[in-house]
């Protein structure tokens, strides 16, 4: 395209205002002294009259789109002056009508390059072409500077020489045909820099407010503007993140972006809106320089998309939107980002740090707290029911509750819609404005009932499966039923002979064993009767007149250890003290707190902050229980004798148990061979044994047993036999005795092994240097802070542990002598931390309960005794035909005997370990029972785990306000300088173009 030199009324006055030459095809002509020299243009027409003119002039002035200021100035122009330049625009227009400069060329050359979608085929020098063309509107469409640099007499010249090039370009729609370019891109084309140019041509546009009213106002410009986020060009995508950005300030474009972005999220087949730029943010691009400038822009829309538009009044819409960044994972993004150190992407992140704190201060007040977490659903829902308990709302909020419960689970289906309808159905609650409007861009659409019934199978369809299925069900349940009873029998066969085999198997052991300690120890006892007659025969004969007196004996030894006299440090003021139960002296000995010297700590301590830190001088409804009385009408339909509310249950009884009298009968009888009987049927049934007044009425109506009920006729067959109770409870507790033998073993094994960990735990941490380190310490602020008889201790009780935590600070209330202890643990005594390790096995020990244990044992005893007192009565009676009872029963009274003994011998190892570990530490044995005891360290480890946090937090939260407070000075420190510097330019300069807003937006000025 060969270039079209203009006249000095050309377009070439405006590069010279510019200083530049931005477009190379134009000339242009300066005199000495850089002004403009201004022909004297006399009019070929006479001049109409002078309304006539102003309507006419008035038309001009629009078509130019002037600021108000420069309006004022044309207005105020003489009338021959205004025919002036209005004769010699219109005689402008048509010497350059059809010249390159004129919208008409560049829109055939967009629409040519459109019709033409691919790059492959084109030569360098017709791309280079392609992109000086875009290039060259780009520059013809940028007419801010203009109205900044020019003075008004320049200014005049100016408007004589405009040849209304953005209104011609408007007029002829040449931004659709920018649009269709940018939408008809192939791969090449959107990676190359025409692209870029394009992008540059609407940014041109927009700086003109009649070409941003244009863009704004057109049906999918911002859209298409959004699609070309999904470019790998990084220039092209920092100029459309500028212009998406802008326009979030610009009145009502805030919605088009967020609704461009929903259109891109679909473009893209993106999870969820603004999924690419959190890649974008995140991802590494190679070249520094061209990655900050990109994360910058990125920042700088967010913090747009977030504080502009509704989210400049509503806290409710900015935390909306800024959850959808927060679930993306934008925060550890930002804390990488961080590594940058570059000033201007710090100042955005800053901000959206700032904001978001602001926010979820400002929304935590609403619940009187100081911080929500947002992340812990359980809060969440605290927080929820604590505000509508006692309200009206509260039963909608159970019912919601409740048919959550009942919402799908499965991963199959629509599981996932459904919840994403219930989630905007809220989210449209919480951020629509009181006029119903929304100022997102995801309102609910198409939600229609009867969509949602065509998609229900026909109900008749439905039903004829539902039957179908139940019919399987039934089928299925009884098969279910047989094959489980057929598996109980196989089971209970099974493990009779595993147990006999492992019984056998021991009771050989245990005869070897005793074989072989009774050789040993009858070969000591003729070793032992040797050396007696040995000795008496030489005693005899040493016997002799008048021997030696035998000397005296020894003295006593002491009792116990001299213990020395302590010199403890003494506070200038009395302090809080450490509530402590102090370890009689009388039994010190043999313990851990006889090698503990605390006079060494005072040594180590910071005893003033102690002092200062502890100092003491520092300012159920009961309901009653309604018992329900239920009544119950004795309908009697047949014979019945029996009270009628124990007939009712123990019908009840057989109906679950499903089987008849006679059935019942032959399973005791038999031991229950079969397992027909359950455990649980055994146990209800020893409930309805007969009573002795039951069996005479029975008896009174033995002839009328075809009239008798159910339940009597039950109680009156079993009673009919011999010890029935006895034999019913033998069987119960046969089946019951492996399974208790099962729950008791493992505990004595568990709490052995426990206990003997605790004990090798106690030797080593009595020879440990950090164990005797905390102790002493402990015993040390004791000794300090304590006077009188409750201070000068050798020791401690080891439940003192945790009163520790009871003395609390007078400087801060949350800080109690447990958390001073850690801290001064920390810094001075680091090993003791070691102590987790040493006693990992105090949470299982502290949950064996000694006393229930016993009497589980003393239980099963108890029950032994009594089967077998029952065998030795049946062994002495006439055995009928099919009673099992005494074959079955003595083989189990052999393996349940050696069973037992087994568990006997485990607790009496079990109760010796526990009883060396209290010693260790100076406790009573018969008062300390194991759950208190090991309970009391658990305790105390958990106490300290959770104080070492609170540390933790507590200075977490100290080193934030630190941090958040030098940000908020430098950012207020900053905001002011830049405000003083805005008030230093020109009176006369003006803002609010749009390219005032990209620069505002990339510096972060415009979040001051």
């Amino acid at each position: 395209m060969a270039p079209r030199k203009r006249s000095s009324r050309g377009i070439s006055f405006i590069f010279c205002c510019f200083r530049s030459s931005d477009h190379p095809e134009i000339t242009y002509r300066l005199r000495n002294d850089s002004s403009f020299a201004l022909q004297t243009m006399e009019p070929a027409l006479p001049m109409p009259p002078v309304e006539e003119l102003d309507v006419m002039f008035t038309e001009l002035v629009d078509e130019l789109d002037l600021t108000d200021k420069h309006r004022e100035a044309m207005f105020a122009l003489p009338a021959e002056k205004k025919w002036q330049i209005y004769c010699s625009k219109k005689k402008d227009q048509e010497e350059n009508k059809g010249a390159t400069s004129w919208p008409e060329f560049y829109i055939d050359q967009l629409n040519s390059m459109a019709a033409r979608k691919s790059l492959i085929a084109l030569e360098k020098e017709d791309e280079e072409e392609r992109n000086k063309t875009i290039e060259s509107l780009k520059t013809a469409l940028r007419t801010k500077p203009m109205r900044q640099c020019c003075s008004f007499p320049c200014f005049i010249a100016l408007i004589i020489a405009c040849d209304l090039f953005v209104t011609r370009f408007i007029d002829l729609d040449g931004l659709s045909c920018i649009l269709n370019f940018l939408k008809s891109m192939d791969y090449e084309t959107a990676e190359s820099r025409i692209h870029t140019s394009l992008i540059g041509c609407i940014k041109a546009l927009m700086n003109n407010s009649l070409g941003r009213a244009h863009v704004l106002a057109h049906s999918e410009s911002i859209n298409v503007i959004a699609q070309s986020l999904s470019t790998e060009n990084i220039k092209t995508k920092v100029a459309v993140l500028e212009i998406m950005g802008a326009v979030c300030l610009v009145p009502g474009g805030h919605k088009k972006v967020l609704e461009a972005m929903l259109h891109y999220q679909k473009y893209a087949s993106e999870r969820t809106r603004f999924q690419t730029l959190i890649n974008d943010l995140d991802k590494s691009t190679g070249r520094y320089r061209d990655e900050v400038s990109l994360k910058t822009a990125i920042m700088s829309f967010i913090n747009a998309v977030l504080s502009q538009g509704a989210g400049v009044e509503s806290l409710d819409f900015r935390l909306h939107l800024r959850y959808e960044f927060l679930m993306l994972g934008i925060q550890p993004v930002i804390d990488k980002l961080r590594e940058h150190e570059n000033s201007t992407l710090d100042r955005h992140l800053d901000f959206f740090e700032m904001l978001r704190n602001e926010d979820e201060l400002e929304f935590a007040k609403r619940f009187e707290l100081v911080h929500i977490d947002t992340k812990s659903a359980t809060q969440m829902f605290e927080l929820t029911r604590k505000r509508l308990t006692h309200t009206e709302a509260y039963p909608h909020f159970m019912s919601i509750l409740h048919h959550c419960l009942q919402m799908p689970y499965k991963r199959s289906g629509n599981t996932v819609q459904y919840w994403l309808l219930l989630d905007r159905i809220i989210q449209q609650i919480v951020i629509q404005s009181d006029k119903g409007q929304d100022p997102d861009a995801t309102p609910l659409e198409n939600f229609n009932i009867k969509n949602v019934v065509r998609m229900l199978v026909n109900e008749n369809e439905v039903k004829q499966w539902k039957e179908q299925a139940e019919k399987m069900r039934k089928e299925h349940a009884e098969l279910q039923q047989k094959l489980e009873k057929k598996e109980r029998e196989c089971d209970a066969k099974a493990q009779e002979k595993e147990e006999m085999m492992q019984t056998l198997n021991k009771m050989k052991e245990k005869l070897e064993k005793e074989s072989s300690e009774h050789k040993q120890v009858k070969q000591q006892v003729a070793d032992l009767t040797a050396q007696l007659h040995e000795m008496s025969r030489r005693a005899i004969c040493a016997a002799g007149p008048g021997g030696p007196p035998l000397p005296p004996g020894a003295p006593g030894a002491p009792l116990g250890f001299a213990l020395k006299k302590k010199s403890i440090p003494q506070p200038t003021n009395a302090l809080k003290s450490f509530n402590w139960s102090k370890l009689p002296e009388n039994k010190l000995a043999g313990t851990v707190w006889t090698d503990i010297d605390d006079a060494k700590v005072f040594k180590i301590l910071d005893l003033e902050d102690l002092e200062r830190t502890f100092s003491a001088y520092q300012r159920q409804q009961k309901e009653d229980a309604i018992d329900d009385t239920l009544s119950s009408r004795h309908k009697v339909k047949e014979l019945s004798v029996i009270d009628g509310r124990r007939a009712q249950n123990c019908n009840i009884l057989l109906s679950r148990l499903k089987l008849s009298n006679e059935e019942i009968k032959r399973a005791i009888l038999t031991m229950d061979e079969q397992e027909d009987l359950p455990k649980d049927m055994l146990e209800q049934l020893l409930k309805f044994v007969p009573e002795k007044s039951d069996i005479d009425l029975l008896e009174e109506h033995k002839h009328e047993l075809d009239r008798m009920a159910k339940a009597d006729r039950f109680l009156f067959e079993m009673s009919r036999i011999n010890h029935y109770q006895q034999r019913l409870q033998s069987l119960y507790f046969k089946k019951k005795f492996a399974e208790r033998v099962a729950e008791v073993k493992p505990k004595v094994t568990s709490y052995t092994s426990l206990l003997a960990a605790i004990r090798a735990g106690s030797k080593a941490v009595l020879q440990s240097s950090s164990l005797q380190q905390l102790l002493e310490v402990v015993l040390a602020f004791g000794n300090y802070m304590n006077k009188g008889q409750r201070g000068n201790a050798f020791g401690f009780k080891i439940s003192s542990l945790n009163k520790i935590a009871d003395t609390k600070s007078s400087i801060d209330k949350n800080i109690t002598l447990l958390h001073y202890l850690i801290t001064i643990v920390e810094k001075k005594y680091p090993k003791v931390l070691r102590l987790h390790e040493e006693l990992r096995d105090i949470p299982q020990a502290a949950k064996v309960n000694m006393t229930e244990l016993e009497k589980e044992i003393n239980t099963l005893r108890s029950g032994l005794r009594a089967v077998e007192t029952e065998l030795d009565f049946q062994k002495s009676q006439v055995q009928q035909t099919g009673d099992k009872f005494v074959s079955v029963v003595s083989q189990f009274i052999t393996l349940a005997s050696f069973s037992f003994s087994d568990v006997e011998d485990l607790l009496a190892e079990a109760k010796e370990l526990f009883s060396k570990a209290v010693k260790h530490f100076g406790e009573d044995t018969d008062k300390m029972q194991p759950d208190e005891f090991f309970g009391i360290f658990d305790q105390f480890l958990q106490a300290v785990t959770e104080a070492k946090q609170e540390n933790e937090n507590m200075r977490r939260r100290k080193e934030e306000e630190e941090r958040r407070a030098r940000m908020e000075a430098q950012l207020k420190e900053q905001r002011e300088r830049e405000r003083k510097a805005r008030k230093a330019k020109e009176s006369g300069e003006e803002g609010g173009e749009f390219d005032d807003l990209v620069s505002a937006l990339r510096s972060g000025e415009v979040f001051d």
